[in-house]
């Protein structure tokens, strides 16, 4: 009984031996006169037992029952284990019809310490800025790379409204120029042309790396939209924090589908996810009803605009050099344009075309003997020696006049007729296991333990390993085997797990 129920027995049993009255009694619990009185007719029935709630040691009518529970605590370890509280509560409502409150399965995903953490960072003060008043005054744009799916790491680059955070993203290798025109130039074509774009400071856009000079800097130029540069990652916190949505909800549900390609993740992001969980949950009405985005002036070609342009200086014959290869002139042309400069438009094919004063030109390659490389030379040389000790029918002095062994001279012949000029070229020695590699039967072991317990890290199975199989292996050791096996990580372990019991 603690001191609280103590003093509330203690002033009921005075007013029961009438040594207090009953609104002095109010006044000490800070309770109505008739709490008062119902606690003093209670004490007459029962005693001092009337402080104890007679819903004590009884389970809520609202509890889950155990199964649920295991259900649940099962499919958090095997199947949702990188999932937050609140999409597990819709994943289960959807595709387990489980109904279960959020605090609820905080609770349970505590229990057996699965519980995904937001990311915590020492705080920084800074000024709240207010949206845009208008969708089209501002954009954002950045890429996130990260291991969206499959194996590999590729990149999400995306562009999202300041006023509306209405979001256009898609998949590419990396972030290349090529992916940022490609997102921009979608985007313009389905909304408009906008007024300003928010970038960091990356040389794609035209940073300090690339002052002089950037193809989406170009781009926005022609169609007269300004780039703004932020100082830092938080100045263009939106489509920061949009990534961290992303990464959050978008990766589990990629896995979830079983979508291991590019192709597929890119249908699944702007076919399923933004148009269900972004456009209904994120996006926001604009303060203004009005838009400031303006349509493609009809002169302008978004096919012309969105391209890689590099520019070379003509030649005297009309000739020009684009990757490592002449080029040739071949249009008619009333005047000569040597000495100016042509303007080489690169598409997502690869392939390019010549374009002067707005005009496209034929052009053709120019093929130019090239110079022998180093191993054509190292062949030449043997060859040459082989042919004065054939002149010369006599191999010692072939070998005294050219500084060649009378052996190397024999194993030349010996080479040339049985496999060849080819096998003149010189071997590469086959690469050899390194000594300090972990010995296969520890790595086998490794392999067994880690797939029959996935949700360890490195140094639990290092220490386990020790503790019951007297294995001494580093915990880098076990990442080692882990990088060799493709299975760093616990969803690559569970992965790994389940194609070798589909096998079995």
């Amino acid at each position: 009984m603690d001191s609280k129920t103590q003093l509330k027995v203690d002033i009921v049993a005075k007013i029961a031996e009438g040594k207090i009255d009953i609104v002095n009694a109010a006044k000490l619990l800070n309770k109505s006169r008739r709490t008062i009185e119902r606690y003093l007719q209670q004490y007459r029935n029962v005693g001092i037992q009337f402080v104890v709630h007679k819903n004590t040691g009884k389970s809520p009518s609202n509890k889950s029952c155990s199964e649920v529970r295991c259900a649940v605590q099962n499919l958090i370890k095997q199947k949702y284990f990188d999932v937050n509280l609140t999409h597990l509560k819709e994943l289960l409502r959807d595709k387990e019809q489980i109904f279960v409150k959020r605090e609820t399965l905080r609770n349970w995903a505590h229990d057996i310490h699965h519980v995904k953490r937001a990311k915590r960072r020492r705080s920084q003060s800074r000024k709240r800025r207010e949206r845009m008043e208008a969708p089209g005054l501002l954009l954002q744009m950045d890429g996130s790379t990260h291991r969206w799916f499959g194996d590999k790491k590729s990149c999400l680059i995306a562009i999202i409204d300041d006023a509306t955070s209405e979001i256009h993203a898609e998949f590419f290798e990396s972030e290349t120029t090529f992916g940022c025109l490609r997102v921009l130039r979608d985007y313009i074509t389905r909304k408009g042309v906008f007024k300003v774009l928010y970038v960091d400071k990356a040389g794609i856009f035209g940073g300090p790396k690339r002052c002089n000079f950037s193809q989406v800097q170009r781009a926005c130029d022609e169609l007269g939209i300004q780039i703004i540069f932020a100082n830092s990652p938080q100045g263009k916190g939106r489509i920061e924090r949009s990534f961290d949505t992303f990464q959050d909800r978008l990766v589990p549900e990629l896995r979830l589908n079983d979508i291991q390609d590019m192709d597929s993740a890119n249908r699944y992001l702007q076919d399923v996810f933004i148009p269900s969980f972004w456009r209904e949950q994120i996006e926001v009405l604009s303060r203004s009803g009005g838009s400031a985005f303006t349509p493609v002036p009809e002169h302008i070609n978004l096919d012309d605009v969105f391209v890689i342009k590099d520019y070379r200086k003509i030649r005297s014959d009309h000739t020009f050099s684009y990757g490592n290869t002449f080029y040739l002139i071949e249009s008619p042309l009333k005047h000569s344009i040597a000495k100016q400069k042509i303007e080489i438009r690169t598409g997502h094919d690869n392939g390019f075309s010549a374009y002067f004063a707005g005009r496209e030109l034929a052009v053709s390659e120019v093929f130019e003997p090239t110079k022998p490389s180093m191993l054509d030379l190292e062949i030449q040389k043997k060859l040459e020696v082989l042919n004065l000790a054939e002149k010369l029918q006599n191999v010692s002095e072939a070998a005294r006049l050219s500084g060649v062994s009378r052996d190397t001279i024999y194993r030349h012949r010996k080479l040339i007729k049985e496999k060849g000029l080819q096998a003149l070229k010189r071997q590469v020695r086959a690469e050899h296991i390194h000594q300090n590699r972990t010995d296969q039967a520890i790595a086998d072991t490794v392999i067994e333990f880690s797939l029959d317990n996935p949700h360890l890290g490195q140094v639990q199975v290092s220490y386990q390993l020790r503790k019951h199989y007297q294995i001494e292996l580093s915990a880098t050791g076990v990442r080692n085997v882990w990088l060799r096996e493709n299975m760093q990580t616990c969803a690559l372990r569970l992965q790994k797990k389940e194609s070798l019991s589909a096998s079995i």
